[in-house]
């Protein structure tokens, strides 16, 4: 079973989790899971693709929570002023340290090849600590990963848009939607309310049947009344709300943000905003005629929430992405020995790599009617060929590193 500490640093503990059930003691690699903007799980330890390539080739599997989410949050640490540390760099850097740590307790050396995965942010974290820390981990999967850093991220609406519940005309526009809401919700119809709605559609579109309570084809069926689909939505709608209406406002989506209890830290919402505020953008606008959603959802009002809950300019937002770009590299990071994964139907493929790049170990996976990191989860006897000929190309990759790093290591003692 896995076990569990956090003793990283006594200002900031860190919980992981530890599995050592698979490991060849004491040559044998180490699996590292990078934990994102979530919390971290025994199950991320116990089940995984990774997890399966550990067995197979007895790896130490390790998962490291990042700091100011899940249960790494210190008692104060979401006020504004304690927010500085919350950063991509700061949780390379974490896992540095971690790398250091896990070293000294197992009493591992260069003779144990360390190999990272990551999905969606946490992807972008694996693909980037192989950058900044080559001598750390030998090679990187990094799934669904938005590499590149974007301010107005209307590519993801746009992607959504070739999907097949799309309609001539604009899903979520006020008049639209006032027609197809139920009158038991009693919604008032804002931007937050368009905003909502549509991230219902797109978050389908993300996971389509990676477990999310409809896929696709389902929300098509409920947006066209059609019985089975329709029944099975409104279902779906009660079992996730007992309340007879939805309060959704702009000014109770502020109060949220501006709650800096833990209790509101364990969903997360303010912690990663404040992300997209100093490094990532990432924000989903409408603007564009385009559009399937509501045009309401512009990148001004998106923002606004940066000066509101953060005190954070939005003259400076421009800046603060070029920056992240400058230091990683954006979606042409020159990295070596990083695996990207990517599927077809997955929106955040606009911001990431692939396609191989012109440098060997630049490569990539492209998985055509994929869902956003579909690929990590375990094998499934309803998995399709696409998505099974993907991961035996991910296993034998990382085959490839590991028996790559045990010829370095014995050509270097040879010496």
């Amino acid at each position: 079973m896995p076990h569990k500490s956090s003793p990283l640093c006594s200002s900031h503990p860190q919980r992981f989790f530890v599995n050592e059930a698979f490991w060849q003691s004491p040559d044998g690699p180490v699996f590292l899971f990078i934990g994102g903007e979530g919390p971290i799980f025994e199950f991320d330890v116990l089940a995984g693709h990774h997890v399966d390539m550990a067995e197979e080739h007895g790896a130490l599997l390790l998962a490291l929570e990042h700091r100011f989410y899940g249960d790494s949050i210190n008692p104060d640490g979401l006020k504004a002023e304690n927010l500085a540390d919350l950063s991509s760099q700061q949780a390379l850097a974490d896992l540095a340290v971690f790398h250091q740590h896990i070293s000294q307790s197992f009493n591992l050396s260069d003779r144990n090849t360390w190999i990272s995965f990551g999905g969606s942010y946490s992807g972008a974290l694996s693909a980037w600590l192989r950058g900044k820390f080559p001598h750390l981990v030998f090679g990187a999967v990094a799934s669904s990963a938005p590499v590149r850093a974007t301010l107005d991220f209307s590519a993801y609406s746009n992607v959504n848009r070739h999907n097949p519940f799309s309609s001539p005309y604009r899903l979520m526009s006020p008049e639209h939607t006032r027609s197809r809401v139920p009158t038991q919700l009693k919604l008032g119809l804002d931007i937050e309310l368009m905003q909502n709605l549509a991230d219902i559609i797109m978050g389908t579109v993300q996971y389509n049947e990676e477990g999310v309570l409809l896929s696709i084809s389902e929300v098509c069926g409920v947006m066209t009344n059609e019985s089975v689909a329709y029944e099975k939505g409104t279902e779906v709608y009660h079992s996730i709300s007992e309340e007879p209406c939805l309060d959704i406002s702009h000014e109770k989506t502020l109060k949220n943000l501006m709650d800096t209890s833990l209790r509101r830290g364990k969903r997360a919402e303010r912690q990663w905003i404040y992300q997209t505020c100093t490094e990532f953008g990432f924000y989903q606008t409408c603007e564009d005629a385009a559009c399937p959603f509501s045009g309401m959802v512009t990148l001004q009002f998106q923002t606004e929430v940066c000066p509101v809950v953060f005190g954070i300019s939005q003259h400076s937002l421009p800046g603060r992405v070029a920056l992240t770009n400058t230091y990683y590299g954006g979606d042409n990071p020159r990295s070596h020995r990083v695996l990207y994964i990517n599927g077809g139907i997955d929106p955040w493929k606009e911001l990431s790599v692939v396609q191989n790049g012109t440098r060997e170990g630049e490569e990539a996976v492209f998985i055509e009617d994929a869902a956003h990191c579909a690929d990590m989860m375990s094998k499934r006897f309803t998995d399709g060929d696409s998505l099974k000929k993907a991961r035996e190309e991910i296993e034998t990759h990382v085959a490839g590193w590991l028996k790559k790093a045990a010829q370095e290591k014995m050509e270097k003692r040879t010496m």
